[in-house]
Parts: structure tokens; C-alpha cells; sequence
């Protein structure tokens, strides 16, 4: 039997199978052990690879040294007691091969969110580590922002992410499929492989049953609303789901707010909190989600307050929902600078 493929079919199959095929060898227990750790603050300073590029923070000049060298570069966010930080530089740039594949398509430039050294960015304005870091809302440490050759920003991760997602990522900007192709479609082969765990989404007697009624665009609703986005076969959702989710702390939280709990892949209609109707997965497509679980709080009038995509834990998410219930986010525009007020680690 003979297939006719096209080149372009065959190049497309090519760089599928060679996204895939590696990642078919990562283990259960490695995905688990990826997923999985205490979040409290650490309590001694974390330090960085020392081969990082040194570098005066002026930006525009970290990207045309690297353009001389025919790389890309990494803007790395991060602070020194944080967990999420020590787990993503231990199991993504503790691997080998993720290590030498940054260096080879990146430079690395970290910057500090609590910092005060100055930074200058790609339009010449001047800002200190920490306000530079709340312009660009860097929510959750580790942040990276990819930049392509020409200075622009092409995909930003809020958080720690696992290897093969991370890999996926710098295999994403490198090859420069954002072209033609957003993350959460690329991803989306990725996460084909990777698929185990329960065949049906985790039931939560907090979350509201449907049909849901979202739409804040006319009627101001009298609490927040958690809209969590998760689909089958998703081991991170479970994960959530038999950690914090499990946890009484959480739990009561989840009481005080509305929570909803969507299959990102759904084709059932929805209206949105800003009134418009979709089907559940072009909401998702809208929003741009390319990670599973993604939580996503919005305000009584229907407005994003903050999300969570990435890797999260007991600590972090319950600061999240103080930062939610107590009316933080509207006094303190990013979760970090609400954090920093209240002199947390």
C-alpha cells in the first residue's frame, strides 16, 4: 500500500514525531515527581546557573548580543526563596539536554522581582528590577518571556511548568512556530502523549453545577467567580484535585466564591462573564489557555482578576484566594506587589 504525502505533510509529521517521540519516554513516576513538592518559602537563597549571561540589565543590548550569535533571549523572573523557582531550575535547567538546548538558541538574563537595580528596556525606558517585573505582571515566579532575534516577545510562561512543557516551549520559539501556530495548539501534540489519568474530569461538591450562568455583564454578582478549566486524562488536574483541592483550608475557600469547572475540549454553548456566547472550548481558545488545570478568577462585574496556569501547590493558592476574597486586587494591581505589602516571602 502506498501513502501519497506532500513535503509539506512530511515536514509537518517530522516535526510532530520529533516533539513526541522523546517525550513517550518520560515516565509516570517522573511526571509525578515533576508535579509534586512542598511550596512553603525556602529557607535558604537560591542561586543561578552559572551560565546565565551577566548583564547590565539594558535589554535592547542583551537582545542584539544575542542576534549576533543567531539566538533568541529568555527574560527569567524569579526570587530567592521561592520554591516554584528551585523546582523549575532543579527538573528543567537541571536536565542535561534541556541545558544545552537553551544555550544553544538562548541567552539568559535574570532578573530579580523584589530587585532595585536598574533595567532598561527594548524602548529605552528605565525602570527598577521590582516595577519592571509589575509592568510586565509577573504574577508567579518563575516567570520566562521569550523573545525572538527581533526584540519581540513571543511567549510567556507565568510560573513553573514541567520539563516536557518547558522543552516544548523553547522547541517553540527556536523553530519559530509561532508563525503559523499558537502555544496551546503546538502544546497540544505534547499533551496527546502525555495523557494519563482519570477518564472522566474530578468531582467537587463546591463546584456549581450546571448550567452555568456566568454572565456578569448587566447584573453585578455578589461574590467572585473561579472558572477552572481542565479536561480528561489530565494527570496535573488530578494532581490538584488529591493535593490542595483535598486540603479543608482550600475547600472552604472554594465555598466562597462561585466555582465553575469546564472541559476545555467542550463544545456545549456558554455565555461568558462579559456576555458573550461561545462554545466552552473557543472560550478557552479566546482566553488563550494552554495549560491544564488553568484557573481563572474574575471580579463581581465580570472582569479577569488574576489566573493560575502553571504548576501550583497548597501555599500558593491559598494566597491567592486571600488576595481574591479580600479585596486585594483592588488596591494592589499584581499579586506580587500585594505579596510584597504584606511582607511575604
Amino acid at each position: 500500500m502506498f501513502i501519497n504525502l506532500s513535503i509539506n505533510n512530511v515536514k509537518n509529521l517530522f516535526y510532530i514525531l520529533c516533539l513526541i517521540i522523546p517525550l513517550t519516554n518520560i515516565s509516570h513516576a517522573s511526571s509525578n515527581n515533576s508535579l509534586e513538592f512542598d511550596d512553603r518559602p525556602l529557607d535558604e537563597e537560591l542561586d543561578h546557573p552559572d551560565w546565565f549571561k551577566l548583564s547590565f540589565l539594558e535589554l535592547a543590548t542583551d537582545i542584539e548580543e544575542a542576534n549576533e550569535q543567531n539566538k533568541g533571549l529568555i527574560i527569567y523572573f524569579g526570587q530567592k526563596f521561592c520554591p516554584y523557582c528551585k523546582a523549575h531550575l532543579e527538573k528543567n535547567w537541571g536536565q542535561k539536554d534541556i541545558v544545552q538546548y537553551t544555550k544553544k538558541h538562548f541567552d539568559v538574563v535574570a532578573i530579580n522581582i523584589k530587585g532595585q537595580n536598574p533595567v532598561i528596556d527594548i524602548n529605552g525606558k528605565s525602570y527598577t528590577e521590582k516595577t519592571f517585573s509589575a509592568l510586565k505582571k509577573t504574577n508567579f515566579t518563575p516567570s520566562t518571556i521569550f523573545y525572538n532575534l527581533k526584540g519581540q516577545e513571543v511567549l510567556r510562561l507565568r510560573g513553573y511548568r514541567p520539563p516536557y512543557q518547558f522543552r516544548a516551549a523553547l522547541e517553540y520559539v527556536a523553530d519559530k512556530h509561532y508563525k503559523k501556530e499558537r502555544f496551546s495548539q503546538y502544546l497540544a501534540r505534547a499533551e496527546f502523549a502525555m495523557s494519563f489519568g482519570k477518564a472522566e474530569l474530578n468531582a467537587n461538591d463546591a463546584f456549581n453545577p450546571a448550567p452555568h450562568l456566568l454572565d456578569r455583564s448587566r447584573v453585578k454578582a455578589q461574590q467572585p467567580l473561579l472558572v477552572i478549566f481542565e479536561r480528561t486524562k489530565c494527570h496535573a488536574c488530578d494532581v490538584l484535585h488529591g493535593g490542595p483541592f483535598n486540603r479543608p483550608e482550600i475547600e472552604s475557600e472554594l465555598l466562597r466564591l462561585e466555582a465553575v469547572q469546564l472541559d476545555i475540549h467542550s463544545k456545549q454553548p456558554i455565555i461568558t462573564p462579559a456576555g458573550k456566547k461561545l462554545t466552552i472550548d473557543k472560550w478557552a481558545e479566546k482566553l488563550d489557555i494552554n495549560y491544564t488545570p488553568t484557573m481563572i478568577f474574575f471580579d463581581e462585574n465580570g472582569k479577569e482578576i488574576i489566573r493560575i496556569d502553571s504548576v501550583v501547590w497548597f501555599y500558593r493558592l491559598r494566597n491567592v484566594f486571600k488576595y481574591v476574597l479580600t479585596g486585594g486586587y483592588k488596591k494592589y494591581s499584581t499579586f506580587q506587589l500585594w505579596r510584597q505589602a504584606k511582607n511575604m516571602r
